[in-house]
């Protein structure tokens, strides 16, 4: 038969009921906040929308949530949303539309890439895409767009130009602010 030994006695020493509970908040409080830190600046992170040019999919203000660890162990995919550096204090919010190596272009309001008309149901009909290209996207880059094509400084831009992909933070994975925008963006 097993015998129940209190803590208090296991240690040789007796402590107040008390003191054990503030310890032991104390404890979790701390691995609480590593954690959070770990996955703060390693794994996830918030990020504000600054402006039209992810309209109607991302709203001015909206936050969403960054998913940091993904591009580890993948690159990115056409139609992803991603947080890049656009310059050293400055980042943006665009969807990714071609990837290395290929050819992009937009004609009478569609985009093509590699030849091929892309399915965008992200746009809005009154929503028009002026005509650009054609443009190879370098290797180690990517080329993104803003959903509000008539208001977004993106790939097509020459002072930003294609992506460097190891200049991306993230995929948005989900707006989480305010509930009335709610939605994963996958």
């Amino acid at each position: 038969m097993s015998e129940f030994i209190p803590r208090s006695a296991r240690h040789g020493r007796r402590r107040s009921r008390g003191n054990d509970d503030t310890w032991e908040w104390i404890q979790a409080l701390a691995i609480a906040v590593v954690l959070g830190l770990i996955i703060h600046y390693l794994v996830l992170t918030p990020f504000s929308v600054s402006g039209p040019s992810m309209l109607s999919t991302l709203h001015d203000g909206d936050l969403v949530i960054v998913n940091k660890i993904i591009y580890k162990f993948r690159d990115p995919k056409p139609g992803e949303v991603v947080v890049f550096h656009a310059t050293e204090e400055k980042y943006y919010i665009k969807r990714v539309i071609a990837l290395p190596g290929q050819t992009v272009s937009s004609y009478n309001d569609t985009v093509r890439v590699n030849g091929r008309s892309i399915h965008e149901p992200y746009i809005d009909e009154e929503n028009l895409t002026e005509d650009f290209g054609p443009v190879k996207v370098p290797e180690g880059h990517v080329f993104v767009m803003g959903d509000n094509r008539m208001n977004s400084t993106d790939s097509r831009s020459p002072e930003l130009g294609p992506t460097p992909i190891d200049k991306i933070v993230g995929r948005a994975d989900l707006v989480f602010w305010p509930l009335r925008d709610f939605q994963v963006l996958w």
